[in-house]
């Protein structure tokens, strides 16, 4: 006998139970993941306030914390007593919190550095300038508007960084800034890849370097050529230029990089022009001041010239100087020759079937040859 083709209403609904069934999974499985996303939102937001606990804790304690970008950079190897004014490369965000040292501890610091002559002038007057505001304040008289806010102009390797953060520690040492920390960055660290992020980005940044300085290297890079398109660096100038203002009692904020572009980066904003009016010209280092960096690593190692050693170490450097280009990385470039040295010196000296100290310590010519071949 053959089914009936047209079924009833009981058997529709029999057929149609497994489906509403599964609609019902589904709606329960969205809300499911509805509750996950928002229990990993709050994980995310208790991890970000525990490691800014974590971080204002530390600067209490006057530590050495990691700044907000995050990238890695290579270690700071200037010492100013041994007249090494080595630069950290660009993209370091790490911050340096203010040890504590006296103005003239750090005045001496200053003083100790290779060259930079012209720069250690302007700083000097600065402070005396501060100084003097701040003992007019005190005397209820008048001072016309300041603003600290610095441009560094120069090429990589001429002690930018070294200056600001012995700046950083002058001006928590007369009190004009409230922590002292120098906080590092660059493009990198400032500017996201989606709309509305930046500006997040740029005030984490800015909060992280209140109290202290804010040192933006290659800040040109902000402010791409006309016609590059929508670029989120315009995002962070704008919210830096607002938060600058906001924070104009503790915060100082330096734009560091090659000359031309920063000129050309500082005249593109209005609020650039009218914030920024101090500018430092780190000019490159001579021949004899590159030498006298150059020993001051040696000694600092405690690694000796023989006497062909020095003179082919002054010839090297003299050569060095007047041969250099746009992209001569001054202190930089006496690092990498140091280093390359004592690998050079290494090799020798573990070929020896007996050592002595003099060989552990003594650089040959030899040594000097190869280490500039490389």
């Amino acid at each position: 006998m053959e089914k009936n083709k047209n079924p009833d209403k009981a058997d529709l609904e029999r057929s149609l139970k497994p489906a509403g069934a599964y609609l019902d999974s589904l709606s329960g499985f969205a809300d499911l993941l509805g509750t996950i996303r928002q229990a990993e939102d709050a994980a995310n937001e208790l991890i970000k306030e525990t490691a800014s606990g974590v971080a204002a804790s530390k600067n209490a304690d006057g530590k050495t914390v990691s700044g907000a970008a995050g990238e890695d950079s290579d270690e700071k190897t200037g010492g100013a007593a041994e007249g090494n004014n080595t630069e950290e490369t660009a993209a370091s965000s790490a911050e340096s919190a203010d040890d504590g040292r006296s103005l003239e501890e750090l005045l001496t610091d200053l003083d100790a550095l290779v060259g930079l002559e012209k720069i250690k002038d302007s700083v000097k007057s600065l402070i005396n300038y501060v100084k003097v505001r701040k003992l007019r304040e005190e005397n209820e008289l008048p001072n016309p508007p300041l603003s600290l806010h610095m441009v560094f102009t120069g090429n990589p390797g001429t002690g930018k960084t070294t200056v600001a953060r012995i700046l950083s520690g002058l001006y928590k040492a007369i009190g004009v800034l409230s922590k002292g920390q120098l906080i590092e960055v660059d493009r990198s660290g400032l500017v996201a890849g989606f709309v509305g992020q930046t500006a997040i980005k740029t005030s984490d940044v800015v909060k992280s370097a209140l109290g202290g300085i804010l040192f933006i290297d290659e800040a040109y890079s902000l402010a791409p050529d006309v016609g590059a398109g929508n670029d989120f660096g315009r995002e962070s100038i704008e919210t830096l230029l607002k938060l600058m203002e906001d924070n104009r009692n503790d915060l100082i904020v330096i734009v560091a990089g090659y000359s031309g572009p920063m000129l050309r980066f500082i005249s593109s904003n209005p609020g650039l022009e009218s914030r920024f009016n101090r500018y430092f010209v780190f000019e490159d280092y001579n021949s004899d001041e590159l030498f006298s960096i150059f020993d001051g690593m040696c000694s600092k190692s405690e690694y000796i010239l023989d006497e062909e050693a020095y003179e082919y170490a002054r010839e090297f450097f003299s050569d060095l100087y007047s041969n250099r280009d746009e992209n001569f990385g001054n202190a930089r470039h006496v690092r990498n020759f140091f280093e390359n040295i004592v690998s050079v010196h290494s090799d020798r000296v573990s070929k020896l079937e007996g050592y002595t100290r003099e060989d552990l310590t003594t650089v040959l010519r030899e040594d000097l040859e190869k280490a500039a071949d490389m």
